[in-house]
């Protein structure tokens, strides 16, 4: 894992509140609400940070450019725990001693119904077409699919044109695609932290786009207003602060639901973003890979593609993906909606690059049209499979009185940790981290995705029950036997309210 060297500027915080925070009963009085009381004089977080890769690299191959040796530096730094993982990977018969993977997030419940849809004979089609050379844009019958696809599902008040698709081999192609035809090198899009980790490497390594974090943490200002919320005011800070420093951003990239924290942006909320974007002529990139991943019914997902007006669809861009949605990660499809007609060419010039093969984009428009078994057998079963995972993990979560957050959305709970840190430092959260690792079980650290409160956890839960369960007990025996500070709260917070919190 990795993290970036950063420029910050500051701003305080209040008191969380507990709208998507799960803790114990308040009998219990263990939660994030009780820990707040005790710390009304907090220090300063980070406000906005704007990346810079290339600061960290500390020395460089001679056989390679320095651009190489940035690319390089990524491999050697980025993946320590995964690297550690794939060589001693848990197998029940094999290896049960092995590492249980509770940090990638994939959804490995629902492999039964995937391989008997996949081994169909429906999909099994060879023809001389599908051996050729494409369209780069994806054959038109897997974009006309896809555009049905998204209507019906992103509940698109017209429908969605194909001459507006592109199909690439997965989002991380879809990320880099984007930054290197919308930005100049060294130009910048804005992005709420904590984010998912590895789209700092898809932007920067062909496109050299840096990315501008926009701060989020765990404190709430009122009653209306949730942990590490977004809000238009934090983007408008974190645009000004790049600008001061000369760093021209030129968009805004969104994931709903959020990878790591599973938040929802509402669509008011959503209108906000866009409106914001609209007046500084930002483009906004919005990554709905898990939007059928949402297994609880109140948590009200609604696409970007929804909205009745899009404030400036000439720089609106949608990508999705059946990496998490269809776990299918190793498949590697991905697909891109814009109505802007440049951007679709241009991006589509690099999918020779990051094409699909013929027979997979069979496949694929095979798998898309099925809406029956997709709403009658895969959607129904996968969603309940991800509650039950979801409430076993919450329910152990609250057991041990840890804190976490989780809105019904995604593959993992973002789980509260800082009271098992004996300093707030992410130093110590490594430390906590390699615990979890030498005691065979891999899980993901927040500072890997730029969260500015040491001591946060990403968990991932949608795997087998067995294998699950497993995870959960490792995870249990290295909490148990980790010291606790006094009420859960680090040294420098246990003190009597100065004043009121908010």
């Amino acid at each position: 894992m990795f993290t970036l060297p950063q420029k910050e500027f500051r701003m305080t915080t209040a008191c969380p509140g507990s709208d998507s925070i799960q803790d114990l009963p308040s009998n219990k009085g263990d939660g994030l609400e009780r820990e707040c009381s005790r710390k009304p004089d907090q220090k300063l977080l980070k406000f906005y940070g704007v990346g810079d890769p290339a600061a960290e690299l500390s020395s460089s191959s001679p056989y390679l450019s320095s651009r190489g040796s940035v690319i390089k530096w990524f491999w050697d730094s980025a993946e320590e725990g995964y690297r550690t993982y794939h060589m001693d990977e848990y197998d029940e018969d094999k290896n049960p001693s092995g590492i249980i993977n509770l940090g990638t997030s994939e959804n490995k419940l629902c492999f039964d119904l995937l391989s008997r849809r996949l081994s169909q004979s429906d999909m099994l089609q060879v023809e001389p077409a599908l051996l050729q050379y494409p369209d780069w844009r994806g054959h038109l019958f897997l974009r006309e699919e896809v555009a049905r696809f998204l209507s019906f599902y992103c509940r698109s008040p017209a429908p969605l044109k194909p001459e507006n698709v592109v199909v690439l081999n997965g989002c991380a192609s879809l990320f880099s695609a984007l930054a290197t035809v919308l930005c100049e090198a060294g130009e910048a899009f804005l992005i709420p932290a904590p984010y998912y980790g590895a789209i700092t490497q898809h932007v920067y390594l062909y496109g050299n786009v840096r990315l501008v974090c926009v701060y989020l943490d765990s404190e709430v200002t009122g009653l209306e207003t949730r942990p590490f919320q977004l809000t238009v005011e934090k983007l408008e800070m974190a645009l000004q602060g790049a600008n001061s420093e000369g760093v021209k951003v030129k968009g805004l990239i969104l994931i709903n639901p959020q990878n790591p924290l599973g938040d929802i942006y509402s669509p008011g909320e959503l209108q906000e973003y866009l409106e914001f974007a609209k007046r500084h002529e930002l483009h906004v990139m919005v990554d709905e890979v898990y939007m059928l991943s949402v297994f609880e019914e109140s948590a009200g997902y609604r696409s970007v593609l929804s909205l009745e007006r899009l404030p400036d669809p000439q720089r609106t861009h949608v990508m999705w993906a059946t990496s998490k949605d269809f776990g299918m990660s190793g498949l590697r499809f991905g697909t891109l909606y814009t109505e802007n007609r440049a951007v679709a060419t241009a991006v589509a010039s690099l999918c020779r690059y990051h094409g699909l093969s013929g027979l997979v984009q069979y496949q694929m428009a095979q798998l898309l049209r099925d809406h029956d078994w997709i709403n009658q057998v895969y959607l129904p079963e996968n969603h309940a499979r991800l509650k039950a995972a979801h409430t076993y993990v919450s329910e152990d979560l609250r057991a041990l009185g840890i804190p976490f957050v989780s809105r019904g959305a995604g593959f993992f709970i973002w789980v509260d940790l800082r009271k098992y840190l004996p300093e707030a430092t992410f130093e110590e959260e490594v430390l906590l981290w390699r615990r979890f690792l030498e005691n065979k079980v891999l899980l993901s650290f927040g500072k890997a995705f730029e969260c500015k409160e040491p001591g946060w956890f990403r968990l991932v839960f949608s795997d087998k029950t067995h294998r699950l369960h497993l995870g959960m007990q490792r995870v249990r025996q290295v909490l148990e036997g980790q010291p606790q500070l006094a009420d859960g709260a680090p040294p420098h917070q246990i003190q009597e309210p100065q004043g009121p919190h908010r």
